[in-house]
């Protein structure tokens, strides 16, 4: 539910910015205030959120992942999730190539997840809710291409 709403504050700010300067667009200016908004949100909020839910509803999480609880894997995974949920929020403040490289670090890391979620599917038909469905297909696979192809088009129109 909440990826659901952190990815509607995404949009509705995406929408609300560009509304805003709709007379002033300079070229390029839609795919910035884009990633503006993407990443301090999916990555940022998105990222704190999934760390609280792998540090402190660990069991729960892999409930719904359809994993065994108690793995130390939690641990790792909320320690990454805090880390670019943490370079997610600094990118209200930084941009150029810390947006490049929270971008790209974390849309390595959730199509990574997808991969090792869609093995699982394959290997053992595990369609659990955090497995399968709109996390899987929205989360960690929609959310990183989107950042990918929005960050190449930021990356065209600056100097490297």
């Amino acid at each position: 539910m909440i990826f659901y709403l952190i990815s509607a504050l995404a949009a509705a700010g995406i929408a609300l910015h560009l509304w805003r300067e709709r007379r002033a667009l300079a070229p390029g200016r839609t795919v910035e205030i884009a990633l503006l908004w993407l990443l301090p949100c999916q990555a940022g909020l998105g990222g704190l959120w999934a760390f609280l839910g792998h540090a402190f509803r660990a069991d729960q999480v892999a409930a719904g992942i359809g994993w065994a609880p108690g793995s130390p894997f939690q641990s790792e995974v909320a320690a990454a999730n805090l880390a670019f949920g943490v370079l997610g929020l600094l990118c209200l403040r930084r941009r150029g190539g810390f947006w490049l490289a929270t971008g790209l670090g974390y849309s390595v890391f959730l199509l990574g997840a997808a991969f090792v979620h869609i093995q699982d599917i394959v290997h053992s038909g595990n369609t659990a809710v955090y497995n399968a469905g709109p996390i899987l297909y929205l989360g960690d696979i929609a959310v990183p291409l989107l950042l990918l192809a929005l960050l190449a088009l930021y990356r065209r129109g600056r100097p490297a």
